[in-house]
């Protein structure tokens, strides 16, 4: 292993652990509906590409060059329940969170280049399904 793979590993556990933090802020800092919204954000690097709604909540998709992150929202902040959110590249094997949370679950990221990606998210028992989607 290169020097610089172990660099870059570093490097996205710092990122990762800045947009936590960061979220983290934003929560305690603004209402629950806005906090959310915004950790969203903070949490996944890019540009807004999709909105899925469902019953219970809601999953956004973000692209950041030849990524994909995604992470699925409660609609009911606070409350602590089952959610989950995936992302699965065409021809790869779906990256997955969940658990018990009471804000988001995720993010999770893929490296998905020009391929299809079939995203889910879950909030107690409403869910998301997209379909291949960003072809």
């Amino acid at each position: 292993m290169g020097a610089g793979r172990g660099e870059g590993g570093i490097h996205r556990r710092l990122a990762v652990a800045t947009a936590v933090l960061t979220s983290s802020a934003l929560l305690a800092l603004s209402g629950p509906a806005t906090g959310v919204a915004q950790a969203a954000a903070a949490l996944c690097p890019g540009h807004k590409v999709r909105n899925l709604p469902f019953s219970t909540g809601k999953t956004v998709v973000y692209r950041s060059g030849n990524y994909i992150c995604a992470v699925t929202l409660t609609g009911r902040d606070g409350v602590r329940q089952k959610m989950s959110v995936s992302v699965q590249a065409r021809g790869s094997r779906p990256v997955r969170d969940s658990g018990n949370y009471a804000h988001h679950a995720g993010p999770v990221t893929v490296h998905a280049g020009h391929r299809c990606v079939w995203v889910r998210g879950s909030v107690g028992r409403g869910s998301v399904s997209s379909g291949w989607i960003l072809c």
